[in-house]
Parts: C-alpha cells; sequence; structure tokens
C-alpha cells in the first residue's frame, strides 16, 4: 500500500475524511429517522408531568392516523403525487380537495375521540 504526498491511500482504501464523512451521513440519518419518535417521548413525557392525558394533552380528540387530521385522502394512490399540487398546497397553505375522496376510517371528520381519556368524567 502506497501513500501520496497528501497522506491518501492510493490502492482503493478509504481516507479519514471519507470514514468521518459516512459516520456524520449515518448520524444525520438515525436523527432525521428517530426524531417523530423521540418527539413523541419528550410530548409524553411533558404531559405526564403537567397531569395531562399521555396521548391527546386533554383535548380529548386525537387526529385520524390515515387523513391526518384533514378529513380527506388523496384518491389517486399512497404513492402517486403531484409535485407541483403539492408545493402549491405548501406554499397557499390551503388542501386542495379536487383529487380527494372522504377518508373512511374516520368518515371524513379528520378526528376521532381519544381512548384513553374520553370515557373519564369531565371536571
Amino acid at each position: 500500500m502506497s501513500l501520496d504526498s497528501g497522506g491518501r491511500e492510493m490502492e482503493g482504501g478509504l481516507t479519514s475524511s471519507e470514514l468521518a464523512g459516512f459516520g456524520v451521513g449515518t448520524l444525520l440519518l438515525w436523527a432525521t429517522l428517530s426524531a417523530p419518535k423521540l418527539d413523541a417521548l419528550f410530548s409524553a413525557s411533558q404531559r405526564r408531568s403537567l397531569g395531562m392525558c399521555k396521548r391527546c394533552g386533554d383535548l380529548r380528540m386525537i387526529a385520524c392516523s390515515r387523513c391526518k387530521g384533514t378529513g380527506y385522502v388523496k384518491s389517486s394512490g399512497p404513492f402517486s403525487f403531484n409535485l407541483m399540487d403539492d408545493m402549491y398546497q405548501w406554499i397557499d397553505g390551503t388542501e386542495s380537495t379536487l383529487n380527494s375522496i372522504t377518508c373512511s376510517k374516520c368518515q371524513a371528520r379528520g378526528r376521532f375521540s381519544c381512548p384513553s381519556c374520553s370515557d373519564l368524567p369531565q371536571p
């Protein structure tokens, strides 16, 4: 194995800079994938310390997991999307219902009663 004047391996091995790059990339990927779970953990912990319902925060309602609280799902399928429509909705902040059908899971309400605290008497 020979090194050039910059200390780089010349026979196809990884340099320390490349290994550091892979390490940082792996760390960033892990942080991105685990962020929703960590957020849910911290939220539940804060709600518990305040004496609130861990699931809904004493709202007594939770958003539908299928339509994410909108009451509508895209009619074209879960894996198809239109980039321009999605960008317009992101910029405008409105949800278009032209290519959508009502959610069958929540019957277009977008929410359910919280199963953890909806049976408890209201104060």
